[in-house]
């Protein structure tokens, strides 16, 4: 019989001797050592180690008669739209993800291992590639020393746009600004410190064995407030990265800055107010490549309706581009949500200038699992529908 068993017996055995005892005994509620260590989700202990498991499994199956043309280009790379190819067109991916994190307590705080392994673009028609892309070990509590092959800790938050549509350049960065300058990430020794007050300081050798880059990060969380600078440099080049957002009801403020050793830089502001069911946001754009600008309005008609309204525009030195969009968002039930838009698009790229159409149908029961159905419809005389479904472990 284990120990853990007999000690909980005895626990139970002597809290049924007087009600006194029972009271004071009432605080041993578990001796399992994920429960001791804060840990939660899927779990499986062992006498001094827990080892959480996540992971997660999407799905998506696109069909119609559709091919991807540019409709505006930056220094960041270009955003597409779907255009007619004269034929039909079908493409099925699944994605996949499995991560493992054990943990112990030490006298220096936790120590864990991570491995978490992945399988991208899964189309059937060949052998599963299992590659990891995570490896790392870890020690510590308010200082954390970490070692292995992870991401970055490079910090490029604090960045997104507030308006309905967002912004062109912004979009094409993953959603805020964005640079060149030296590789981060890959097999590094990091150290991460908490100070107190929301006040924290990171530093890391990173990309060793190939040309190591030094990254240091300051941040800040608290009040309503986060913000951050981030440095990375080797021996060659360098990049930074600095994000600011602050709450003041009923206002939110986001500003944003990146710039590498090239002289490219790109910064953002953006600024959003509430007033009863209406929301106001503004988005402005500045990159050494161009500008742009976005506005929109947003209006919760009730509990369950959302109606949108947005524009936003691009000026740069490879294309022009202007788009207008209303849509709405509904609750239709409790587990499902239909959207829906209009918008049109005036590009001198070579999409050129389009109307569209676009809805869908989201379906979240609970248990980690979503799925949905939606489509498109452009005058390019092009047409898409896309099936998504996809299941987390927590």
């Amino acid at each position: 019989m284990k120990i853990r068993t007999l000690l909980l017996g005895s626990v139970a055995l002597a809290g049924l001797s007087t009600a006194g005892y029972a009271a004071d005994l009432g605080v041993v509620t578990s001796l399992d050592v994920c429960d001791e260590l804060g840990l939660s989700g899927l779990t499986i202990s062992s006498d001094d180690n827990c080892l959480q498991i996540s992971g997660g499994v999407t799905f998506e199956y696109d069909y119609g008669n559709y091919q991807d043309v540019t409709y505006v280009t930056t220094n960041l790379g270009s955003s597409n739209t779907i255009n007619n190819n004269g034929g039909e067109n079908s493409n099925a991916d699944v994605d996949a993800w499995l991560k493992f994190v054990a943990t112990a307590s030490t006298d220096f705080g936790p120590a864990s291992a991570t491995i978490k392994l992945i399988a991208n673009n899964i189309d059937g028609t060949s052998n599963v590639n299992v590659q990891a892309s995570e490896a790392w070990v870890g020690i510590g509590d308010t200082t954390v020393l970490m070692a292995g092959y992870k991401s970055s800790i490079f910090n490029n938050g604090d960045d997104k746009p507030l308006n309905y549509l967002g912004l062109f350049n912004s979009d094409i960065a993953n959603t805020g600004v964005s640079s060149g300058g030296p590789d981060t990430g890959g097999d590094v020794i990091q150290v991460t410190s908490n100070l107190g007050n929301g006040i924290k300081l990171s530093a890391g050798a990173e990309n060793l064995g190939v040309d190591a880059t030094f990254v240091g990060v300051v941040a800040y969380a608290g009040d309503g407030v986060t913000g951050h600078v981030s440095v990375a440099a080797d021996d060659t080049s360098w990049k930074m990265h600095a994000g600011f957002q602050g709450t003041w009801d009923p206002v939110t403020v986001v500003g944003a800055v990146a710039a590498d050793d090239t002289g490219y830089f790109d910064a953002l502001g953006s600024l959003s107010a509430k007033f009863d069911m209406f929301t106001l946001a503004v988005s402005g754009e500045s990159a050494s490549d161009g500008m742009g600008a976005g506005a929109s309005l947003s209006a919760k008609v009730n509990d369950t309706v959302t109606v949108n309204l947005g524009s936003r525009i691009w000026t740069g030195t490879t294309d022009d581009v202007w788009q207008v969009e209303a849509g709405v968002t509904a609750a239709v039930t409790e587990t499902i949500t239909a959207t829906g838009a209009v918008g049109y698009m005036d590009s001198t790229a070579a999409s050129g200038d389009y109307a569209y159409a676009k809805g869908s149908l989201a379906w979240a029961p609970g248990g980690g699992f979503t799925a949905s159905v939606g489509g498109e419809a452009n005058t390019l005389g092009a047409y898409k529908a896309v099936f998504k479904a996809a299941k987390t472990i927590k």
